[in-house]
């Protein structure tokens, strides 16, 4: 027996039952996603062009996808941030009560979105602990876009922390030394050597943030005030037409929002690809 069938004979032993677990994953992938969406396709078969593009382009429904894109994009990239620094803190520093505080980052996972959204409508409502005392600042954020984007900032604010904390306990900090011992300060470390490492998975939190609030419903749909135009957005627009049985008006608005999603998410996700071979 050659060298080289030794060896091809090894590869192939290398993970053994691919072919089982590459068959289940592809049967999941078929049922949990693939199916759905193709569902979503063949019911929009029975749309002729002339009347999705009146749905599609319908200001109602614009608006709709100009309030949902906006204050998801906002709360994505605020918590980009925030959720950088909160992975900071709970890498490099100890500090009593950090279980508690890490635990609570998960909050969001857990919690009901519809309790998110009764609890973040009672604070920031007119009558609210918090809105009471910014309502006479002529400061509104229940009802509004800014209200739409905290509650969307509640729910995305784990997927940053958990997607950056990992990278950030596996960095080596011998280089972040040399680093001092050469004279370079804090800010010029952080920036040339921690920063680069953090790109990919800051652009990762930021799609998932960005997605899950695309299509978040329950924490938004009471805080929102429902105004169409105005605070109304994708995911109740798709919800007030099947409530209306409109089924061809609901599959068009949210077809039109998965093609829009899958684009910018393939944006994204060519950035972080970028990103990582740069950091490389």
């Amino acid at each position: 027996m050659s060298v080289t069938t030794i060896a091809a004979g090894r590869r192939r032993r290398v993970l053994p039952g691919f072919g089982l677990t590459m068959g289940y994953s592809v049967l999941y992938l078929s049922l949990v996603v693939l199916l759905p969406l193709s569902a979503l396709l063949f019911n929009s078969t029975g749309l002729s062009w002339a009347k999705f593009w009146d749905i599609a382009t319908d200001p109602r429904v614009l608006a709709s996808y100009r309030v949902s894109l906006s204050t998801a994009a906002a709360a994505a990239l605020v918590d980009a941030f925030l959720g950088l620094l909160l992975a900071w803190v709970l890498v490099r520093y100890e500090f009593p009560g950090k279980r508690v505080f890490d635990a609570l980052i998960d909050l969001p996972f857990a919690l009901p979105t519809a309790v998110a959204g009764v609890s973040l409508t009672a604070l920031y409502s007119q009558n609210g602990w918090i809105g009471s005392l910014l309502e006479p600042l002529g400061l509104k954020i229940a009802f509004t876009p800014l209200g739409i984007t905290l509650a969307l900032m509640f729910i995305g604010i784990p997927f940053v922390v958990r997607t950056v904390q990992p990278v950030l306990e596996e960095l080596d900090r011998n280089m972040e030394e040399a680093a001092a011992t050469l004279g370079a300060g804090r800010l010029r470390t952080f920036r040339s050597i921690v920063l680069p490492e953090l790109i990919p998975p800051l652009l990762t939190g930021f799609a998932l943030a960005f997605a899950r609030g695309i299509g978040e419903y329950g924490s938004v749909v009471f805080i929102s005030g429902n105004m169409p135009m105005r605070t109304e957005i994708a995911p109740l627009l798709i919800m007030s037409k099947l409530e209306q049985f409109d089924y061809a008006g609901a599959t068009a608005v949210a077809l039109l929002l998965l093609l829009i999603s899958f684009l910018l998410l393939l944006v994204i996700n060519t950035l972080q690809r970028w990103a990582r071979k740069s950091s490389r």
